[in-house]
């Protein structure tokens, strides 16, 4: 998506940043894992392969992604490469054509060292927040593999109620309607979120 190909959020544990061709080593690298894999209902893919699957993304009007990254490696000092403190990626999918006010939400953090720390949590409540303030969208979807327990504790904490489930996909979908209460809540639980302006490649807002 090109809206948030110049957007960078900064939360206090992660920091979310637009997917670009710096990114695709790392992120390559850990879709080799069959574990996640797994998670994510995801084929392998060759370099080359993810190089295009980057470029559709940032092209693709449906699509929004970030590259989550830990904060405070990224705070650390000015020189610090974005590849080296890569934790994860948020999305969401706009692909519903009968309601654009739906959105999928899905989150990986594949980096081991960065799980049970609370990213996940704070870059989905990150990535609702702009889905409502700059996408205007008023329901999320979550469709989380059956065996993923940390992913569905997470969701469910995040208010998220279970609306289906798919014994063919192995899937329980989830899903967050944001009334005014809802909507309250989301932007009180992201109100330390600072959004600056990002450069492709280039760490200026250090």
């Amino acid at each position: 998506m090109r809206l948030n190909e110049n957007v960078l959020l900064l939360g206090k544990k992660v920091v979310l940043v637009p997917y670009t061709s710096e990114h695709v080593p790392r992120y390559h690298e850990w879709m080799k894992s069959e574990e996640l894999q797994r998670l994510t209902a995801s084929e392998p893919l060759t370099l080359e392969q993810e190089y295009s699957m980057q470029q559709s993304w940032r092209e693709d009007a449906d699509k929004c992604t970030f590259i989550v990254l830990d904060a405070e490696k990224w705070q650390a000092q000015p020189s610090t490469t974005e590849e080296s403190c890569m934790a994860g990626d948020v999305n969401l999918f706009l692909t519903n054509v009968g309601d654009p006010s739906l959105g999928e939400i899905e989150v990986m953090i594949a980096e081991p060292s960065c799980r049970g720390k609370g990213f996940g949590t704070e870059s989905v409540l990150m990535m609702m927040s702009y889905g409502v303030t700059k996408l205007g969208l008023t329901k999320f979807e979550a469709k989380i593999g059956q065996g993923n327990e940390p992913s569905i504790r997470m969701f469910q904490k995040l208010h998220f109620e279970q609306v289906a489930v798919s014994s063919v996909f192995q899937e329980v979908t989830f899903r967050l309607i944001m009334n005014e209460h809802e909507r309250q809540w989301l932007l009180e639980q992201t109100s330390h979120v600072e959004e600056k302006c990002y450069r492709d490649g280039s760490s200026e807002s250090h």
